[in-house]
């Protein structure tokens, strides 16, 4: 009877993780770049690059804030421009938007070396899943969650 033969693991050819703020969700595939630039579906990205919802990152957050923003897991795991980044975000607003894109490429640097990665990342609070929302709207009431409706004096 013949040993069944070991396969090699391979390693992945994107590492992929979820993000999400407030109601928005944001699926990120980090993909390591070799040579200086990969195919992407049908866009062509370098390295250090991220396309979001098929567009470059620059264009659908603008702003030196967002920029910060988006680059800080990179700059604190010190892998800047070692990786292409794809993202799909759906739901939300700008901003939760982008802390869901912030939250995902955290969470997929994790998935790549948790031991190394993971402390740098939650000392700097990017790991953390910020879960506040808007309150729901009660029946009954005067249109918003809190407001009630008014009474008259006499």
């Amino acid at each position: 009877m013949k040993k069944p033969e070991k396969k090699p693991i391979k390693k992945p050819e994107f590492y992929k993780a979820v993000g999400r703020r407030k109601t928005a969700s944001a699926r990120v595939r980090l993909y390591p770049v070799v040579s200086r630039e990969i195919t992407i579906g049908d866009k062509t990205v370098g390295k250090d690059q991220i396309l979001v919802n098929g567009r470059m990152i620059e264009s659908y957050f603008p702003g030196k804030v967002a920029q910060m923003l988006y680059r800080k897991p990179f700059e604190v795991t010190d892998t800047r421009g070692r990786f292409a980044v794809s993202v799909k975000v759906l739901g939300s607003g700008p901003n939760g938007q982008l802390d869901a894109v912030v939250h995902g490429i955290s969470r997929a640097l994790i998935s790549i070396d948790s031991d190394k990665y993971k402390p740098l990342l939650q000392k700097q609070g990017l790991v953390t899943r910020d879960p506040r929302m808007k309150e729901r709207r009660k029946a009954g009431l005067a249109g918003k969650a809190r407001a009630g409706k008014q009474s008259p004096k006499r």
